[in-house]
């Protein structure tokens, strides 16, 4: 696989992966920028402007217009916010490649963040919390990180806290645009069947016109502190307990990566994995139970996390901390680090099988670390890893 990446006068960069035989491209515009860059008193406000994002334009005054041009071409097409990136997609037949860019673009340039718009989106927002907070799934991965991080950016929630969320006005969401979404702070990914030199040419057209300010690209530098074990209980009644354990670990990049990624699918990533295997199959403590790996650019932590029996959750929490200890003191096999390697192999050709896997995979890569590892590359790190490298 070759990536072509163009970086223009401006500061914007181009990221292209041609895949060929691809029936359909993928235009991702990512900004570095989320809630790890807020400060207190604008908690939320990454999120909020994504929202507002879809709210029309001086060529597209309506959500409904835009919304029609991308259903009319049978467009797939949506915007997320996470603590370090936001980003802004269409993916479409490969056909209409300068009609999607056209439309992201005008989006992403050209929003209007009317004052009326924008009271009417923050309700929708608060119902978003009220989601959230009714899914103990999805909630206890905001608690963890509160936990993990404290009262730092990094720590925050990426929706914002109601209070901050409805205080923002038109003009802070103009402000925190003009401050952030700069060239030089912006990637463009495109993703599936093109013509490079017709595409560098496309992408400046539609996006030369963007600020070129320097803005601010660096975030709040994490502070990790932790003098011993951390408890954060939050009650809520439900029919089942939910859990998560968290480790500081690895960011981005980190020479050590590759082997907590073996690790982790050993422990807990699939349905042979020691956890799955104990918690679920043997005891029947309850449906999902599994360990993930989170690595941001500057910070990571491996994460256990289950749902279980309201009325053996110390059970589970003693059987979960045992297997832990089993492979702190015994460590894991060679067959077991084989079979993980082998897995890590299929799931990355399983996860890179549509134009938008493709854009979004690489600009996570470009985002957090500057640079885009084929997935042959990080198959060779990852089978590189011994038994030594988990001790």
């Amino acid at each position: 696989m070759t990536f072509t990446k163009t970086q223009f006068p401006s500061g914007l960069r181009l990221l292209g992966i041609p895949l060929k035989g691809a029936k359909t491209v993928t235009v991702l515009i990512v900004v570095k920028t989320g809630s790890a860059y807020e400060t207190k008193e604008l908690n939320g406000i990454s999120h909020v402007l994504e929202h507002m994002m879809f709210k029309g334009t001086k060529q597209r005054p309506t959500t409904l217009k835009i919304a029609e041009e991308l259903d009319t071409i049978g467009g797939e097409y949506n915007a997320f916010t996470s603590k370090e990136w936001t980003g802004y997609y269409a993916k479409a037949d490969a056909s209409h490649r300068v009609k999607i860019l056209d439309i992201i673009s005008d989006i992403f340039l050209n929003s209007q963040f009317r004052e009326e718009e924008l009271n009417r989106e923050k309700l929708v927002i608060l119902e978003e919390m009220n989601m959230y907070q009714d899914t103990p799934v999805k909630y206890i991965d905001d608690v963890t990180e509160e936990l993990l991080y404290g009262d730092q950016p990094q720590g925050w929630k990426v929706i914002g806290e109601r209070a901050t969320v409805q205080k923002l006005t038109s003009a802070r969401l103009r402000d925190y645009f003009n401050k952030y979404y700069t060239a030089p702070n912006t990637l463009v990914v495109v993703a599936g069947s093109y013509n490079q030199k017709d595409l560098a040419r496309e992408v400046r057209h539609y996006l030369g016109k963007q600020s070129r300010q320097l803005g601010r690209s660096k975030k709040t530098a994490v502070v990790e502190r932790q003098t011993g074990a951390a408890v954060s209980f939050n009650s809520k009644k439900t029919d089942q307990t939910h859990l998560k354990f968290a480790w500081r670990a690895y960011p981005a990049g980190h020479r050590d990566l590759p082997a907590l990624k073996i690790l982790n699918i050993i422990l807990g990533s699939n349905m042979s994995s020691r956890l799955f295997i104990n918690i679920r199959e043997r005891h029947g403590l309850g449906y999902y139970i599994n360990s993930e790996v989170e690595a941001y650019s500057d910070c990571g932590y491996l994460a256990v996390k289950a749902g279980v029996d309201n009325d053996r959750t110390l059970q589970a929490i003693e059987l979960i901390l045992k297997e832990l200890r089993q492979i702190k003191e015994a460590g894991v096999t060679a067959a077991e680090i084989n079979k993980a390697k082998e897995y890590y192999r299929g799931k990355l050709a399983l996860s890179l099988e549509t134009s938008s896997d493709w854009a979004f995979w690489s600009a996570e890569q470009e985002i957090l670390r500057g640079e885009v590892k084929t997935p042959e590359q990080l198959e060779q790190e990852v089978s590189a890893v011994s038994a030594k490298d988990l001790a």
